[in-house]
């Protein structure tokens, strides 16, 4: 479930101006599962939903690439361009 990003995305999920970069799909889905700070939200329930489709090869890692984005927006995470 490697799923490299053609960009990383870099947040803040340690606490503001701690930031780390995800690369691929792996490291989201355990972001998602280990640092999150929310438990519940609209596009959380997506990003999990196209993380699922993508290990099947419904979709690709870019899509679980935006979804985790809007993910990070949804939960206020910093996330640095």
């Amino acid at each position: 479930m490697n799923g490299n990003w053609s960009k990383g995305v870099t947040l803040a999920l340690e606490g503001p101006g701690k930031f780390t970069t995800i690369r691929n799909m792996q490291e989201a889905s355990w972001a998602l599962i280990e640092d999150w700070p929310t438990e519940d939200g609209a596009a959380l329930d997506h990003v999990l939903l196209v993380i699922e489709a993508a290990m099947k090869g419904k979709k690709t890692p870019e899509d679980v690439r935006r979804a985790f984005i809007a993910a990070a927006h949804e939960a206020r995470i910093e996330v640095r361009n």
